[in-house]
């Protein structure tokens, strides 16, 4: 005998939230950057301000400003006091313009306009195998960074921020010590060179980078008081790599390339360097197993953004093998990436 209709129970389906939560990410993203585009964190250091203040500061819409705020206060970067004013949290300070690490640099990198329209052809880059960048922007990353020096800026102090302790960390895992000259190759501003430097008072170093990278470079290195142990040479890595070294580090670098461009650029390493010379490789190496790793998500930022990848210990091992290296070992570090390490073959 069939129930009643009304004592039936009809099943409804429901979105699983954590799917819609990362759906939205892109929202946050965008809050993100527009409250450390507009400094938001910069004007709230002396003390908490309504949303009002706030607005006539940023020249903003108050009450817009204020759903942005309240919806922040949600993730833990703002706090509402009892009369309704906004003031920083610990992780909100992290957007300064002066605090340390970059943060502000990173999200106004990630969230800008130029990055954005890119991730929205990611689709594009995993149907056809080329970079999201190229199709949206109409040229490659670093040329686009070379003629737009506004971007580039932010660009560079972001990386500053990316990579966080990984300076310390890399002179601190490996071993430096009995490397006589050591040859940054794609370097930009120096920051993990000269902590480098700093830690081994007898190596000296070479720094090679585009034009518009030496200059803001030459300054920090005169800051840092490493100006008669650093010597600083403008090229690009696919034309040529100086001679003279020891080791040859890269970090950050072939990642950025796909296998044609990576080989190039190894290949011109190999034609630098003595027969006893070290090539160091400063990357993630992507781990066995379904947990998730920085390198997995950095993986797929680099399909978007310059058509490269991060690699597996034996895709380094087969890279190396096709450049003329034999992979020696790979050398962990206490942040993310690890120090890959080849000699010529």
């Amino acid at each position: 005998m069939q129930p009643p209709m009304g004592d039936m129970t009809v099943p409804t389906a429901s979105a699983d939230p954590q799917i819609i939560q990362m759906a939205t990410g892109h929202i946050v993203a965008q809050a993100l950057y527009v409250v450390a585009e507009l400094q938001i964190a910069d004007h709230l250091s002396a003390g908490p301000r309504t949303a009002a203040a706030l607005a006539e500061a940023t020249r903003t819409d108050a009450s817009s400003l204020h759903r942005l705020l309240r919806m922040l206060t949600g993730l833990g970067l703002f706090t509402q006091t009892a009369d309704g004013a906004f003031a920083t949290t610990p992780l909100g300070d992290s957007l300064r313009s002066d605090a340390p690490g970059c943060a502000r640099a990173m999200v106004r990198m990630i969230g800008g306009p130029t990055i954005w329209r890119a991730c929205g052809e990611l689709l594009h880059a995993v149907k056809t195998g080329t970079s999201g960048f190229d199709k949206a922007i109409g040229q490659p990353v670093f040329g686009y960074f070379a003629e737009h020096g506004d971007e580039a800026a932010v660009f560079n102090d972001a990386m500053i921020g990316f990579h966080g302790s990984e300076p310390g960390a890399v002179a601190a895992g490996y071993d430096f010590s009995t490397v006589g000259t050591l040859v940054d190759v794609g370097g930009g501003t120096g920051n993990l060179l000269m902590t480098i430097l700093g830690a081994y008072p007898s190596v000296r170093g070479v720094l090679y980078d585009l034009a518009h990278v030496i200059g803001p470079a030459r300054q920090a290195i005169e800051q840092r008081g490493l100006a008669g142990r650093c010597e600083l040479k403008q090229g690009s890595f696919f034309d040529a790599i100086p001679s003279g070294g020891d080791a040859y580090l890269m970090s950050h670098i072939i990642h950025d390339w796909d296998e044609a461009k990576a080989l190039a650029i190894l290949g011109n390493c190999r034609r630098a360097m003595p027969r006893d010379g070290r090539l160091l490789l400063v990357e993630m190496v992507i781990p066995p197993g379904d947990e998730m790793h920085p390198a997995k998500l950095l993986d797929v930022t680099m399909m978007m953004a310059t058509g490269g990848r991060e690699r597996t210990a034996d895709e380094y091992r087969d890279l190396y093998r096709k450049a003329g290296f034999e992979l020696v070992r790979i050398v962990p570090t206490a942040s993310a990436v690890s120090v890959v390490e080849g000699r010529p073959t």
